[in-house]
């Protein structure tokens, strides 16, 4: 099954966790990335992505050489902001149509996911969410426990019906 592991990362947290995916699935990987390359954190970082969130902003977005229709599963990877996807996750969706995927989805956060990944299936109606998954503090995990938690869920995944 030819597998695509597409994601956003800010900080680091579901950059780490893809490319686990990525191995675990011996996958190709694509990183979306904003033309704003401005690293926030903290509190700047809460108000600027919270704010683009509550705004329905879909930030513009470097080119991504993806061909969507050339995978059988389509993995999606995103740190929660203001309990929903990150806006350049969101960004990516609406220029690129994938349907008729498998597709699984995975979320990094520091608190809760809140409706993080309902607001991601949403956006993803005629594919089939064939699992999904969430990791808080991912980047403070240790790197030994995180990937024993991405390996058993990669073996719940349905990847073959």
């Amino acid at each position: 099954m030819k597998t695509a592991v597409i994601y956003y990362s800010h900080n680091g947290s579901s950059a780490q966790a893809a490319e686990i995916i990525k191995a675990e699935l011996n996958a190709d990987i694509f990183r979306i990335e904003t033309l704003d390359s401005k690293k926030r954190k903290g509190l700047p970082l809460m108000l600027w992505g919270g704010g683009q969130v509550v705004k329905g902003k879909k930030p513009a977005l470097k080119p991504l050489s993806v061909d969507i229709n050339a995978y059988d599963l389509v993995i999606l990877g995103t740190p929660v902001w203001a309990s929903s996807p990150a806006p350049a996750l969101v960004s990516f969706l609406s220029t690129n149509s994938i349907t008729g995927k498998k597709v699984a989805l995975f979320c990094c956060h520091a608190g809760g996911m809140g409706e993080a990944l309902n607001k991601l299936k949403a956006l993803l109606d005629g594919n089939t969410v064939i699992g999904e998954i969430d990791f808080r503090n991912a980047a403070k995990m240790d790197k030994g426990e995180l990937k024993q938690k991405i390996s058993e869920w990669v073996k719940s995944l349905n990847l073959f019906h």
